[in-house]
């Protein structure tokens, strides 16, 4: 059964690859981008792909009147894919910075979220909620710290929406990529350049920098987005499937190791 899609973060990325490949399927898309210059660009690309199924509009999360109107708008599945990452050793990283990622990532989504599923179940609409949170909503890896405490909260809150609407035929998934090459990690990872100060910090610049370009030297920090793609293509409309869906499947390995170790980590 074809579904109408409203995707936050459609504008590049993870989000932009599979509203295509949704539509390409069928699906009705509501694309939607966080700035508005990213808007007639993507009309124009998925006019030139002959999708007319494909609705581009903006939403940008800070601003309430795009969270109202997204609302008010007819559709099957909400996927909050929209997000930002703030990297850095959470002693020194400015406590600013940790409330924005905060703002976006979970407590913007989560308004958005609260006004659609309401309107679903005063309208008694068994839709579906999908929520991309990471690898790191799983585990915490230092000097991302901020950033994945971020995903840590989407997976409480997911996992709570899943148990609280289950009785209204409201379905909740979350996506959790591993580290792939989309450049949203990389841009993430230089965040931290712009209030680190040799003079100030206890964090040396260089240290920090060397950690992560050592991490996407690696392939595990370079990996080919298309296997991601390609199933957020499957999950995000699918009317059955697991609550959480880690790609690839080493990373899946790892983080349930991880986990089980967690319960002998010492001081």
């Amino acid at each position: 059964m074809t579904k109408t899609i409203l995707i936050t973060g459609a504008g590049s990325g993870f989000g932009k690859a599979a509203a295509i490949g949704m539509a390409k399927n069928g699906h009705s898309i509501i694309a939607t981008t966080q700035v508005s210059s990213q808007v007639t660009p993507l009309r124009e690309e998925v006019s030139a792909l002959g999708l007319k199924n494909v609705r581009v509009e903006r939403l940008d999360l800070t601003d309430a009147y795009d969270i109202k109107q997204a609302q008010g708008w007819d559709f099957d599945v909400l996927w909050n894919n929209a997000g930002m990452g703030e990297a850095g050793p959470v002693w020194e990283i400015p406590i600013e910075l940790v409330r924005k990622n905060y703002e976006v990532n979970v407590f913007l989504p989560l308004v958005l979220t609260q006004g659609v599923v309401q309107k679903w179940v005063r309208e008694r609409k068994k839709g579906k909620v999908v929520f991309t949170s990471s690898m790191g909503g799983l585990f915490t890896p230092a000097n991302w710290g901020t950033y994945v405490s971020t995903k840590h909260a989407l997976e409480s809150i997911a996992e709570a929406l899943q148990q609280e609407l289950a009785p209204y035929g409201i379905k909740i998934q979350t996506i959790n990529p591993g580290a792939y090459y989309t450049g949203y990690n990389e841009t993430m990872a230089d965040n931290p350049f712009r209030w680190l100060d040799d003079s100030k910090n206890f964090t040396k610049r260089a240290d920090l920098r060397k950690g992560f370009d050592g991490f996407f030297a690696t392939p595990e920090g370079k990996m080919d987005p298309k296997e991601m793609i390609d199933r957020m293509i499957d999950v995000v409309p699918a009317d059955t499937g697991r609550f959480r869906n880690v790609v690839p499947k080493v990373v899946e390995d790892m983080l349930k190791e991880h986990q089980l170790k967690a319960w002998e980590n010492q001081i």
